[in-house]
C-alpha cells in the first residue's frame, strides 16, 4: 500500500492526529507549562470532537498500571524514610575520593536498584546523597547528576518494574491480548504480558554498554561548574557540636578515614572524648569505639548529615532523642537568643533547656568564632544561634516568643525511621519475590501485580515506615494524570483508525520484506518523540502503531512493542524526554545543550545495540 493511503483516514482519525500534534506542539512551546494539563486538555478535546466516548477516554484512570506506579512511589518513599537508601549511599560514596571513583560506584548501585525500584523516586532519593558527597569532597554536582539520571534510566530497562514505561506497556499488552480473543492465535500469543526479567535480555546489555560509555567517554563531556561548589557553601554558619557514638552505630570499628569523617567539607572533627581521655588532633587511623564523644565544628548542612546517621546522636541531652521512635518525631530548628531571654548568662546545662522548651541544644554558633567549650558548658549570650532538636511545630510555637529573635526549621533535617529499615527492606524484597514468582508461573496479570504493590505500600504505612501524610505526598499526581490521559489519547489513535492508517503507510514505504528497517524506523520514531515529550506518553500512544505495523506486515508484534518500550525509556538527548533528566537539571546547574553533548552519542550507540539484539530475543516470525 502506498504511504498516501493515510489520506483515506476517516475524519475521526484526522481529528485524533491533529489533537495529538497540538499536545506535542504545546509541550514544545510552553516548556514551563503543566504536562498533565496539556494531556488532559487533549483528552477532553477528542471526547468533545466525538472521536471516542467518555468511557474510553477515562479508562486510563482505572488502568492497573497507573495504580501500580502510584503504589511504587509510596514503596520508594518508605525506603527513603527509613534510611535504607541513606545507608546505601553512605556505603557507596563514603570512601570515593574523586568524581571518577564515585561514578564507578554509582554505576553498579543505581542501575541495580533502579531495576527493581521505579527509577524516578530512586533519582529523587540519590540526588541529596550525591550533592552531600560533592559538598564534602569539593566536587561540582554537574560531574555526577546527569550520569545519575542516565544510570537510573538504564537500570529501569532491565526488569518489568524498573520504569513506568515497562509497566504501562505490559498493561497494554495484556489488554490487547484479551481484546483479540477471536483473532489469529499465533499473533495473539505474541501479545502476552511480560515476565519480570524478559525485557532485561536487551535492557541489561544496553545498561552495560551505557555505563561503560559514561565511565570512558561521557564523563569527559560533562560540564564542570565550579560555581555550584560555592553555592553549596553559601551557609557558612559554623557550630560546635558533640555527637555520642551509641552501641548500635554503624561507624564502630571503622577508622576516621574509613567512616568518611576525615574529608567532610565544611565540618572538622576537633577531638574524640573517650572516657575522659581526649584524642586531639584526631588522626585518620584512629578507630571509632562505642561511647566515644566526637566533637565537631562545622556548617549546619553537614551537621544535618551527622544527625541522620543511625546510632550517632547529639550528646547535649541524650535522654531526649535516643529512642528511634521518639527521634522520628524530631526536627532540627535554629533559634537566635534575644536580649530578654532567661538563657543569657547561663550555660546550656544550667538553663534546663529541655524543661523550658521541650527541645535539646545540639550545637551553638557565635559570630563565626569557634567556641572552645563543649555544648553543655557554653555560657549563652545575646545573638547566639542555637541548633535545636525539637518537635514538629516548634517554630510556630515560639516564633513570637520574647526569648528568641528568630526561630526557623532547618531544611532537609527530617529524621529517618532507622529502626524500621530492616522491615522496609524485607517488604520490598517480598514484593520483588512476589512479582518474579507470579510472572514466572504465568499468573502475573496487571491487576494482580498492582494489588501486590498496593498491599506493600499499605504495609509500609501500617508498619510506620512512613506516615499517611508522607505516603500521600510521595504520590506524584502529575505523572499519574499524564499517564492516564496519554492512555486515553492512545485509545483515540487506535479507535479512530489513525494508528492503522499510519502503520499501513509505513509498511507501504518500507516494505514488509525489510523487517529490520521497519523495526529501526519504529525505534527511531519512538526515540525522537520521547526526546520531545514524556516517555510514558510516547509508549502509550505508539503501542497501537507498533501492533498495527506488525499486523500490516504479517510479522510478530512483540519485537516492535519491545522496541517502543526500550526507545521510550532510553532518552538522553533532552531534559524533557525523561522525568529524571528534569529532576537533576536544577541541582546540577545544567543547560539543555549539556544533555545533547553527553546524550546523543549514547542514544545512537544504544539504538544500534537495541535494534541488533531485539530480533535475536523476539524473532519476527509468528
Amino acid at each position: 500500500m502506498s504511504p498516501l493511503a493515510i489520506l483515506g483516514m476517516p475524519t475521526e482519525g484526522w481529528l485524533s492526529l491533529l489533537v495529538t500534534a497540538a499536545v506535542f506542539a504545546g509541550l514544545q512551546i510552553s516548556r514551563g507549562g503543566s504536562t498533565d494539563l496539556l494531556f488532559a486538555g487533549g483528552l477532553v478535546a477528542v471526547v468533545v470532537l466525538g472521536v471516542i466516548p467518555p468511557e474510553s477516554a477515562l479508562a486510563g484512570f482505572a488502568n492497573p498500571a497507573v495504580l501500580m506506579i502510584g503504589a511504587l512511589f509510596i514503596v520508594a518513599a518508605g525506603l527513603r524514610g527509613t534510611g535504607v537508601l541513606d545507608a546505601i549511599g553512605h556505603r557507596l560514596l563514603g570512601t570515593a575520593l574523586d568524581a571518577r571513583g564515585a561514578l564507578v560506584r554509582l554505576s553498579v548501585a543505581v542501575a541495580g536498584i533502579s531495576a527493581f525500584v521505579n527509577n524516578t523516586p530512586v533519582v529523587a532519593m540519590f540526588v541529596p546523597t550525591v550533592i552531600d558527597w560533592c559538598r564534602r569532597r569539593g566536587v561540582s554536582p554537574s560531574r555526577l547528576l546527569i550520569p545519575l539520571s542516565y544510570l537510573a534510566i538504564l537500570g529501569g530497562t532491565c526488569t518489568l518494574v524498573g520504569t513506568s514505561t515497562n509497566i504501562v506497556v505490559n498493561g497494554l499488552l495484556q489488554d490487547e491480548h484479551a481484546a483479540r480473543a477471536d483473532g489469529d492465535p499465533a499473533f495473539r500469543r505474541q501479545l502476552r504480558g511480560m515476565s519480570l526479567f524478559e525485557i532485561g535480555w536487551v535492557g541489561l546489555p544496553c545498561t552495560v554498554v551505557g555505563a561503560l560509555y559514561l565511565l570512558l567517554i561521557g564523563r569527559r563531556r560533562l560540564p564542570d561548574r565550579t560555581e555550584l561548589i560555592e553555592r553549596l557553601d553559601e551557609q557558612r554558619r559554623e557550630y560546635l557540636v558533640e555527637m555520642l557514638v551509641r552501641d548500635d552505630c554503624r561507624l564502630i570499628g571503622q577508622t576516621v578515614e574509613r567512616a568518611g569523617l576525615r574529608h567532610l567539607r565544611g565540618l572538622f572533627l576537633i577531638e574524640i572524648d573517650r572516657d575522659g581521655e581526649i584524642l586531639t588532633p584526631v588522626a585518620p587511623e584512629d578507630v571509632i569505639r562505642a561511647g566515644d564523644r566526637l566533637v565537631f565544628t562545622g556548617v549546619v548542612t553537614t551537621i544535618v548529615d551527622l544527625v541522620k546517621i543511625p546510632g550517632l546522636v547529639p550528646a547535649g541531652d541524650i535522654a531526649y532523642e535516643i529512642h528511634p521512635a521518639q527521634r522520628g518525631a524530631r526536627r532540627l530548628s535554629e533559634a537566635v537568643v534575644s536580649s530578654s531571654s532567661p538563657l543569657v548568662g547561663r550555660t546550656v546545662r544550667e538553663a534546663g533547656f529541655r524543661r523550658l522548651y521541650n527541645a535539646a541544644v545540639v550545637a551553638v554558633h557565635r559570630n563565626g568564632a569557634r567556641l572552645p567549650s563543649k555544648v553543655g558548658e557554653v555560657v549563652l549570650e545575646v545573638g547566639d544561634t542555637l541548633l535545636l532538636q525539637t518537635r514538629a511545630g516548634f517554630p510556630d510555637q515560639f516564633r513570637h516568643s520574647a526569648d528568641f529573635f528568630l526561630v526557623a526549621d532547618v531544611e532537609g533535617s527530617e529524621p529517618r525511621r532507622s529502626d524500621r529499615a530492616w522491615l522496609a527492606g524485607a517488604l520490598v524484597a517480598g514484593l520483588i519475590g512476589w512479582l518474579g514468582a507470579s510472572t514466572a508461573l504465568g499468573a502475573g496479570s496487571m491487576p494482580g501485580l498492582a494489588l501486590a504493590a498496593l498491599a506493600v505500600a499499605g504495609l509500609m504505612v501500617v508498619s510506620r515506615c512512613l506516615s499517611m501524610a508522607e505516603a500521600r505526598a510521595a504520590v506524584d499526581l502529575q505523572v499519574l494524570v499524564t499517564i492516564a490521559c496519554a492512555l486515553g489519547l492512545g485509545h483515540a489513535l487506535t479507535e479512530s483508525g489513525a494508528a492503522g492508517a499510519i502503520a499501513q503507510g509505513l509498511v507501504g514505504a518500507v516494505g514488509s520484506s525489510h523487517p529490520y528497517v521497519l523495526l529501526a524506523a519504529m525505534y527511531l520514531l519512538a526515540l525522537v518523540f520521547t526526546e520531545l515529550i514524556t516517555n510514558v506518553a510516547v509508549a502509550a500512544m505508539l503501542f497501537p502503531l507498533a501492533v498495527a505495523t506488525a499486523a500490516a506486515s504479517g510479522l510478530s508484534p512483540r519485537p516492535f512493542v519491545m522496541a517502543v518500550a526500550l526507545a521510550a525509556s532510553l532518552s538522553f538527548v533532552t531534559p524533557v524526554g525523561y522525568q529524571t533528566n528534569l529532576m537533576v537539571m536544577g541541582p546540577g546547574g545544567y543547560k539543555p545543550r549539556d544533555y545533547f553533548r553527553v546524550g546523543w552519542p549514547l542514544g545512537l550507540l544504544l539504538a544500534v545495540v537495541a535494534v541488533a539484539l531485539i530480533p535475536q530475543v523476539w524473532p519476527f516470525g509468528l
